[in-house]
């Protein structure tokens, strides 16, 4: 059978936003819309306003809505008025206008807190609780997500309902009811993954479900969400989960990296998934983790132009974790940049930066930089990833500077995180193991080795390759100081081809200087075993900065090792110090 079509154009574009086809609806509404003779009614110019902000034209959106808003009042319409009210709010506080949104927000309430229940004051109670939580009271904010699941369950809609689940677990996570909360997220998924909901609530969820699970520091969930929300995300986009695997990256990343381009306003191009670049965004963390660097890089390009102009935190993001990945593989330069335009964008770009100065000799300014973060976080509870990193760099940056004390204290802190948490958590048990082992290391205790063991099996279970090198690196050193010398030696050869795997230079190259170093007791010329290390680098090319990074010192010190190499084997150039290590088999 044939299906009637009309020939009216604001028909033919309720018909394409019922399918979900915003580009085409905006293309019909907008048209229409330009011509004064022709009205569009309040429903109209709300479907108009969701057409827009697909398609990209966020600022055609808000236009849309504030005249939505002004035909529902006019209609004596509470309930149209209300939720374009909330709306507006909800925009204007993704475009930054915060004196704006709370306005709108204020209406909100006005027109919808005094009627029967309806399913438009569901929206009311997901901001309640979104307040209440932000201020720590769990109780009032509970109580909330509660009333708008019973006003979902009321009105029979999927979509609320399964916000209304999502509200509830971020709370419960909040409150530090992991299990519940974690139940809660994986309710409200099922209806996204099952292809329920709207394409709204669907990229929605995805976006939240994706930024609770690594604050959460529930990789495993966030891998698995990352890879379902980029497949949904994936052209052509219908609004519904696709039929077949498109986890996988498609687009051919342009040219320049995230350090030469600075954080413009992004637009999405008509027709595509605002979602995508948000979505993307978050897969550059994950990608981070499990080492797929390269393709970590390309994807946070991708996101920077991807994103919405009201969603730059994401961009902020991508900016960042393409900063951790070039800080690791040496480019120091780079990572600075990147580094530079998350801070622009809003975010606190530590611990990253902190590690970035560690790595630059400037060690007074990494423990500024981590300590000044620590002590901003205003909700510790909140993001637990985000305050276990900060104290794991704590602990490393105050190793590098022989603050034992203090690297002690910043690994206690961070094994309480990881066992106050609400069941097991393997990525904070690494992060806080890995501490540990580093610290008892450093006061020369004969427990290292417990934690560090313990540490690398958490790694290697969640496939976090850097991580498991650097714990290798310190099991070493571990192993050489009780003696097993034969132990050491496999630790750092596979640390050395795993870093070199996934070009992280600095760290492959002091994996080799030790690695050669081990094998003899005493060395020639009188040179101590830092010494030696230096005159490897030499050997292989490297300028003082090159070997300041790779040894993680300044380059100072490097200057002052190389006059006590010159010193000791009566040389009195690089080039003569090189022949002296090849002589003498050093190299």
């Amino acid at each position: 059978m044939s299906v009637p079509t009309t020939t009216d154009p604001v028909g033919r574009a309720r018909d394409a936003a019922a399918r979900e086809s915003w580009a085409e609806a905006y293309q019909l509404l907008h048209a229409h819309d330009r011509h004064p003779s022709r009205g569009l009614t309040a429903d109209d110019l709300s479907v108009l306003a969701d057409a827009a902000w697909w398609s990209g034209h966020v600022d055609e959106s808000v236009t849309a809505r504030l005249r939505a808003h002004a035909a529902y009042l006019a209609a004596d319409d509470h309930r149209g008025a209300g939720l374009a009210s909330w709306w507006l709010y909800y925009e204007y506080a993704g475009l930054g206008r915060p004196a704006a949104a709370a306005g709108w927000l204020h209406r909100a309430r006005h027109h919808l807190e005094d009627l029967p229940d309806c399913p438009e004051q569901c929206f009311l109670e997901m901001t309640a609780a979104e307040e209440a939580s932000a201020h720590g009271d769990h109780e009032t904010a509970l109580a909330a997500t509660r009333r708008m699941t019973a006003l979902a369950l009321a009105c029979g809609s999927p979509d609320l309902l399964a916000l209304s689940r999502q509200a509830e677990s971020r709370v419960l996570l909040a409150a530090g009811r992991r299990t519940e909360g974690l139940a809660l997220l994986d309710d409200a998924m099922c209806a996204v993954s099952a292809g329920e909901l709207s394409g709204m609530v669907t990229g929605w969820l995805y976006c939240l479900a994706l930024t609770q699970c690594m604050e959460a520091a529930d990789f495993a969930r966030a891998v698995e969400w990352t890879n379902a929300a980029m497949e949904w995300c994936a052209p052509p986009w219908t609004g519904r989960p696709p039929d077949q695997d498109a986890s996988a990256a498609t687009d051919t990343p342009p040219e320049d990296s995230p350090a030469g381009a600075g954080p413009l306003p992004m637009t999405v191009p008509s027709g595509e998934n605002p979602f995508r670049g948000v979505c993307r965004a978050h897969r550059v963390e994950v990608l981070d983790l499990l080492g797929a660097w390269a393709l970590a890089e390309a994807e946070a390009r991708q996101a920077c132009r991807e994103v919405p102009v009201d969603c730059l935190e994401s961009a902020a993001a991508a900016y960042y974790a393409a900063g951790d990945v070039q800080r690791r593989q040496g480019r120091l330069e780079a990572a600075a940049v990147s580094y530079g335009h998350a801070h622009e964008l809003g975010r606190i770009p530590q611990p990253g930066l902190a590690l970035l100065r560690l790595a630059q000799g400037r060690a007074d300014a990494a423990v500024a930089g981590v300590d000044l973060a620590l002590a901003c976080r205003s909700d510790p509870d909140h993001d637990v990833l985000g305050r276990a990193r900060l104290l794991a760099a704590r602990t490393e940056v105050a190793l590098a500077v022989r603050d034992l004390p203090g690297a002690a204290r910043a690994a206690a802190d961070l094994d309480g995180l990881a066992g106050a948490a609400d069941g097991d958590v393997p990525l904070l048990r690494a992060l806080a193991d890995t501490a540990l082992g580093s610290v008892a290391l450093a006061e020369k205790r004969p427990g290292a080795l417990l934690p560090l063991r313990r540490a690398l099996a958490g790694w290697l279970e969640l496939r976090v390759p850097y991580e498991a090198a650097q714990v290798r690196m310190l099991l070493a050193a571990a192993c050489r100081a009780a003696g097993d010398e034969e132990a050491a030696r496999l630790e750092l050869g596979t640390a050395r081809a795993v870093f070199e795997r996934l070009g992280a230079v600095p760290d492959a190259r002091r994996a080799a200087a030790l690695l050669s170093g081990g094998s003899r007791r005493r060395l020639p010329g009188g040179l101590t075993a830092r010494e030696a290390e230096v005159l490897r680098l030499v050997a292989s090319g490297g300028t003082n900065k090159d070997i300041a990074r790779a040894l993680v010192i300044s380059e100072h010190t490097v200057a002052r090792h190389l006059n006590n190499i010159f010193a000791k084997l009566g040389v009195g150039s690089r080039a003569s110090a090189t022949a002296y290590a090849y002589a003498h088999d050093l190299v």
